[in-house]
């Protein structure tokens, strides 16, 4: 396909890129600096940006999307926008949704239950609000942790509704004076208007000149409903005092000696405190505890909070460019060679879409950082010939120009973002960005490193998918941090979340592997701020990969009754004991340990935990079924005998496309020292 138009993309995006503090300076008082912060401008991202080919993209079907507003693919409320019908979403503790019909909205905590597969968390509307004349929902507005939609009527827009993540909060702000009415009547109990679904109560509030009866409530032009979710054995007086409607949220962040802080401010129209609630990874790395009561969700209990701001930290983690393989033995060493030379001499040809090809070359920048390690120079220079070949067809700006190009990106005009010509997965569609331009990153970052004439040569275009999947602000092409969910601390995988229990990730470790990537790619073209966004990045996503994914308490309620001691997919509203591509068990641990990289060894922070993982994900079957290789290099992170035991058995397991049996080795023996 001829793209029809060039625009100027690329120096912008290194600005952008570059539009953050550094993280790990310090104001007069000792305070971190935060180093992302709304105040920071970014110029429009086309200025100054030459040769890269743009067109428009697919048609992602934003029906109830304001004009002027970026997509919001990869987000928790993706849902509200995308598609024909608005689909449920889960800020939690409450669960969200537009009511059947259209002419209204509702929300409620949803109960939690599990068969033994799947925990459910699912869309439960106990609190149903119709808005007469409403003819349409259009999200108007949105932030880091809130989104705005609009109740559109024949003459224009008669309400806005505002949903926050964490805040037990609902509110609905008047254009003009409306009557809305409710499905349950709330009725006064000690004094307030209270509605309950057996389980758990509601509280409905306005502001001054509006009144409540039961199932009406009226509310002046300017005037604002608020309903409040009450939590399980707290005050009732003192979660209603901080029961102030959210106005806006913003998040910042900072490198806080060796761990990495999260700060999401919740701001209310007078400044006064708010209502939010802490999931289990949240509290793990906060100073204070709450006591204003609890909530269940899908994800385990939530604790009440009140206040302006939500700060937590995660440790950093490493991300190391190389295995460290001076520690071998001869012996070792000369066991990996054997295994470098064959890989090398294979050379299987790269593939040319997003996924595959961005793992083969990451794959190969590996084989590089060992060949070098171990000596092999002559291996080292066919591996980086060959791969920057490849890379640098990528990395071609102009490459989509060309009809017949497949190993190209373009900037999607429709849809605000980076494509590349031959997509996968749905890529097209904005899914897995961060899990495929990780590779890519990754792969510039290694070949990169103290090489400043190849990083400025890649820059154009690896500087835009780093743009895409982790833009330190929000600009006319790129929403701030389009994979990543501050609040929830890991990244979103479906662009447009076509889903009743919201949007889902299932491969944490690509999405570690995606800001490790960033880290390389940061460092390699000389950008500290965004090397140190990069760790952030990870720091957050590892902790929620261990919390949610493959290292959960067992003992926490939430998990009675789920028959499993790990999760391969975790949407909004339901965790499920499945994979996308594979009922195997083997596939739901696998897909959270590729690819095995340096910067694995996260995986092993419970040793006793990877047996455990181990023996269900194998099921009895060995390491000779397909992602045996991974689950070998995982089994290793258990202790010595483990890692002894997988060197006996290297020789014999399938290698994964991303791995090679070098790597597998060079992993295996770098582990015993």
């Amino acid at each position: 396909m001829i793209r029809a138009r060039v625009t100027a993309l690329i120096a912008v995006a290194a600005m952008a890129l570059a539009a953050c503090t550094p993280g790990g300076e310090e104001s007069p008082e000792g305070t971190p600096i935060p180093t992302s912060s709304p105040s920071v401008a970014v110029e429009p991202l086309t200025a100054g940006l030459a040769d890269l080919a743009s067109a428009p993209g697919a048609d992602l079907k934003p029906e109830r999307l304001a004009e002027g507003l970026v997509p919001p693919t990869n987000r928790w409320f993706s849902g509200l926008v995308f598609g024909p019908d608005a689909l449920p979403v889960f800020p939690l503790p409450l669960s969200f949704g537009v009511t059947e019909g259209g002419d209204g909205f509702g929300f409620g905590v949803p109960e939690v239950h599990s068969d033994g597969k799947t925990i459910f968390g699912g869309f439960r509307p106990t609190v149903q609000v119709t808005v007469p004349g409403t003819t349409g929902w259009e999200v108007t507005a949105y932030d880091t942790a809130s989104v705005t939609l609009t109740a559109l009527g024949d003459s224009g827009p008669l309400g806005h509704v505002r949903v926050t993540q964490g805040s037990p909060l609902v509110s609905f702000t008047a254009e003009d004076e409306v009557s809305l009415s409710t499905l349950q009547s709330f009725v006064e109990q000690d004094g307030r208007p209270t509605a309950s679904d057996g389980t758990n109560e509601y509280v409905a509030l306005v502001s001054d000149g509006g009144s409540i009866e039961e199932q009406a409530m009226s509310l002046p032009a300017g005037g604002t409903a608020t309903w409040v979710a009450l939590p399980q054995g707290g005050d009732v007086e003192a979660v209603l005092a901080a029961a102030n409607p959210v106005t806006a949220t913003h998040a910042s962040w900072a490198i806080d000696g060796d761990d990495a802080r999260t700060t999401i401010s919740y701001e209310t129209a007078d400044g006064e405190p708010t209502l939010f609630a802490t999931r289990p990874h949240h509290r793990d790395g906060m100073a204070d505890e709450c006591s204003l009561g609890t909530y269940p969700s899908a994800y385990g209990e939530m604790t009440l909070c009140s206040g302006t701001e939500l700060s937590w930290t995660a440790p950093l983690r490493e991300a190391p460019l190389t295995l460290g393989l001076d520690v071998l033995t001869d012996e070792e060493a000369a066991d990996v060679v054997v295994s470098l030379e064959a890989d090398v001499a294979e050379e299987p040809p790269y593939p040319a879409d997003t996924y595959f090809g961005g793992k083969a070359l990451a794959r190969d920048a590996q084989l590089w950082t060992i060949a070098t390690e171990l000596g092999r120079d002559d291996l080292a220079e066919a591996l980086r010939t060959r791969a920057l070949t490849e890379l640098r067809d990528w990395a071609e700006p102009a490459g989509c120009v060309d009809e017949g190009d497949a190993r190209c990106f373009f900037f999607d005009e429709t849809n605000s973002g980076i494509v590349g010509q031959t997509p996968s997965f749905g890529s097209e569609e904005f899914n897995d960005h961060h899990f495929h331009y990780g590779y890519f990153l990754y792969a510039a970052g290694v070949f990169a490193h103290d090489d400043a004439e190849l990083a400025e040569e890649l820059a154009p275009v690896m500087d835009l998918l780093a743009a895409d999947i982790a833009s330190p602000e929000a600009g006319e092409q790129f929403p701030q941090w389009r994979s990543y969910d501050a609040y929830a601390s890991h990244a979103w995988a479906s662009g447009t979340s076509p889903f009743a229990d919201g949007n889902n990730q299932e491969s944490t470790s690509e999405a570690i592997n995606a800001w490790v990537g960033l880290r390389h790619w940061a460092a390699a073209s000389g950008n500290e701020g965004l090397e140190q966004q990069g760790a952030w990045l990870q720091a957050n996503e590892i902790a929620t990969a261990l919390a949610y994914w493959t290292n959960f308490d067992l003992e926490d309620p939430v998990y009675e009754g789920y028959g499993h001691s790990y999760i391969p997919l975790n949407f909004g509203g339901k965790r499920d004991f499945a994979t996308w591509f594979s009922a195997e068990p083997a596939a739901g641990l696998a897909i959270q340990v590729l690819p095995v990289t340096p910067a694995s060894r996260y995986l092993g922070d419970d040793p006793a935990r990877v047996g455990t993982n181990l023996e269900e994900g194998l099921d009895g079957k060995g390491y000779t079924q397909q992602y045996g290789d991974l689950l070998l290099a995982y089994s290793a992170l258990a202790g010595e005998e483990q890692r002894t035991a997988a060197l006996e058995v290297v020789d014999e397991v399938p290698v994964d496309d991303g791995n090679s049996r070098t790597f597998l080795k060079a992993w295996l023996h770098r582990l015993g020292h």
